[in-house]
Order: structure tokens, then sequence, then C-alpha cells
């Protein structure tokens, strides 16, 4: 028999609470346009960063699954890094357009 364990993490309905949270927080700056010229997302911008999004949190409960709890924070700071840069340098390229 099973052993029943209350982990979030462990749990198959977590990824349907990502792509909910995910589209949740892509409706900021959808609201945002509807009230200033400001922000300016097309569609590609939302699928992007709503594919960024979703696959840096599903990559970390992935690996979360697989390690230790005392580790998850070490996998997760590594994890948001890796987001914001990949987040910074296609918005703006801040990393590979320094010289130019």
């Amino acid at each position: 028999m099973k052993q029943q364990t209350n982990d979030l993490i462990s749990q198959n309905k977590i990824f349907s609470r990502i792509a909910l949270a995910t589209t949740a927080l892509l409706l900021i700056p959808l609201i945002a346009m509807q009230f200033t010229t400001e922000v300016r997302w097309d569609e590609s911008d939302f699928i992007v960063m709503w594919c960024l999004l979703f696959g840096a949190a599903s990559l970390f409960v992935l690996v979360a699954r697989k390690l230790p709890r005392n580790r998850r924070l070490l996998v997760g700071g590594f994890i948001l890094i890796s987001f914001l840069y990949i987040w910074a340098e296609l918005a703006v390229g801040i990393f590979t357009n320094l010289g130019s």
C-alpha cells in the first residue's frame, strides 16, 4: 500500500496549480496595458513569458522531488537566478549587448 504524503511537491495536481498561478501573474501586464501605453506586450510576449514561468516552476518541482528537503532552497535559488538571467536577456539583451 502506498503511503499518503502531504507534501505539495509530490502531488501531480501541482502542475495545474502552477499553470493557474502563471496565468494569474500574466493578468498583471494584461490589465496594465489597458491603463497605460508604457506596457506594450503582444501575443508572443505573453506566450514566451508563460512558458518561461511555467517551465521554471515545473523544473523546480521535478528536481525537488528527487532531492532531500535541505537542498531545495539551493536548487530554487539556482533556478530563480537562471530565470532572471533569461528574462533580462530576452527583454533587453542586458548581458550580450554590453559593448554596443
